[in-house]
């Protein structure tokens, strides 16, 4: 774990959650962007697919929420969410995608943000200096 990542882990619950919430709706933004796109470019299959991770995602979202008993999102954290990159781990990298990609691209692509995710929930247990938020971690790493 990175220095500037150890020093931004949560040390609340509520951090964490926020986190991973925010985490949770990038995720589905980006689905949901890459979805429009290839409905632009008549690629119907992957388009599907996409709007389908993002609903997947959306439901992480909504249990969230309702675990933490929030009506919205908490505000971020004044330093930020401490994402090792500029996004988070489980947002694919924009410059993956291309009009002419296949269903099995678009899987690659999903598998790849799930084991960013994993690891990086892994890498916050590591860290975490309260025993709510390592449980939580290793939750979501199991996830």
């Amino acid at each position: 774990m990175s220095p500037a990542m150890k020093a931004n882990a949560p040390h609340t619950l509520d951090d964490f959650m926020a986190q991973a919430l925010a985490m949770e709706r990038e995720a589905v933004a980006r689905y949901t962007e890459f979805a429009d796109t290839m409905e632009v470019h008549n690629n119907q299959e992957v388009a599907a697919l996409f709007r389908t991770m993002a609903q997947y995602e959306g439901k992480h979202v909504e249990q969230i929420l309702a675990q933490m008993g929030w009506s919205s999102d908490p505000p971020p954290p004044e330093g930020g969410f401490g994402w090792p990159d500029l996004e988070a781990p489980e947002t694919v990298p924009i410059d993956e995608v291309h009009y002419l990609m296949q269903p099995w691209h678009a899987l690659q692509l999903a598998l790849a943000s799930e084991q960013r995710a994993e690891a990086f929930f892994g890498a916050l247990a590591a860290a975490a200096t309260n025993e709510e938020v390592r449980a939580k971690a290793l939750e979501l790493q199991a996830e």
